[in-house]
């Protein structure tokens, strides 16, 4: 008999009957195909997934009674940047010290022909697609799933580990009722130096779930991890997320001067405590945010009994975003062009004079 522990979605909803979702995948290209053997062990069966930097496969583990695992092979091209290499290895350091049954299982390898990453293969979907489905999801659901989440990144914390980049398209959830943590590809530990950019900054990160002190370009911790869990879990009780804008860096400025909307706008069923919640994780201040995942989740467990102190109503507006000419190259061309043409114009309009 499954216990919640075996389970721990069993109960939610929202996560009954998931599908085991893998978006289209062009294969051409890819370093294998399937029936390829890498490194006499990994049969390749399966391209479940490219991205700029690299291709995942599934395989069979031919030391491991041909049990599924996936296979993470970077871009021939960015094998030899030193950097990414660097970034690569403490990806699959990071991922072999980590043991819980919520965040993603490594498998070591060694005497490997070519770097790779080898991980546990999971069926289902990422909560990125749970949501297409159903935004926002019931609160009762985003709550469970939340504490799981704390659960996980405590786990991450207390080995030394930030992860920098959570988001639904990192979180798993399976087709056994159980719920991952993933992709360690920006993740630092006590040892790492700093590093990764967004575009041309100093950033780490996805945008729409960045915490302000990333923006600035300054050292994440744990409580940046906080802020990241706050506005995943701001989506999942609203359907948006805190700071929707055509514009990137119009959205990064918003999150460094204001606050996202009280999710009770946009979202009247949800209780006052859930809205406590998710603004007490997205204070802009780290120091005024849950000083650690234990204590979120602790507060997400026994929502009932959470102290409603009026954050909502104190929500600051953000302030009007001032682009600096460096981040829109369609400004500096026209304050750079703008004379030429006028000059141009009083040209044609004397010799029209003659």
């Amino acid at each position: 008999m499954k216990t919640e522990a075996d389970c721990p979605l069993e109960e939610v909803a929202s996560c009954q009957n998931v599908p085991e979702h893998h978006e289209p995948v062009d294969t051409g290209g890819v370093p294998f195909q399937p029936g390829h053997l890498l490194d006499g062990r990994f049969l390749i069966t399966e391209v479940l997934s490219r991205s700029g930097m690299g291709t995942i496969f599934k395989a069979q583990d031919r030391q491991n009674g041909n049990r599924d695992v996936a296979v993470k092979v970077p871009h021939l091209e960015f094998e030899s940047d030193p950097s990414f290499f660097s970034r690569f290895q403490r990806e699959e350091r990071i991922g072999l010290e980590l043991n819980h049954p919520f965040v993603l299982k490594f498998v070591a390898v060694e005497n490997k022909s070519r770097p790779y990453i080898v991980t546990e293969y999971l069926k289902g979907c990422t909560l990125e697609h749970l949501m297409k489905a159903m935004r926002p999801l019931p609160e009762k659901d985003a709550v469970k799933i939340a504490s799981l989440i704390c659960e996980a990144l405590q786990h991450l914390h207390d080995h030394g580990v930030v992860h920098r980049d959570l988001k639904p398209q990192n979180i798993m959830i399976c087709c056994d009722g159980t719920i991952r943590v993933m992709d360690f590809g920006l993740a630092r530990d006590t040892v790492s130096r700093r590093i990764t950019r967004l575009g041309n900054s100093s950033s780490m990160g996805t945008p729409d779930y960045m915490a302000p002190e990333q923006v600035s370009g300054k050292r994440a911790d744990k409580r940046t991890d906080i802020y990241n869990l706050g506005a995943l879990f701001y989506e999942m009780l609203t359907g948006s997320v805190p700071f929707r804008d055509d514009n990137q860096w119009a959205a990064l400025n918003a999150r460094v001067t204001g606050d996202p909307v009280a999710p009770r706008k946009l979202n009247p069923d949800l209780s006052a405590q859930a809205e406590e919640i998710v603004l007490h994780a997205l204070q802009r201040d780290p120091a005024e945010r849950y000083a650690s995942a234990a204590a979120m989740k602790a507060e997400l467990d026994t929502i009932e009994h959470v102290r409603v102190t009026g954050l909502a109503s104190r929500l600051q507006e953000p302030a009007a975003w001032k682009p600096r000419l460096t981040q829109r190259p369609l400004v500096l061309a026209a304050a750079m062009l703008g004379p030429l043409v006028i000059a141009i114009a009083v040209m044609v309009f004397l010799l029209l004079l003659r």
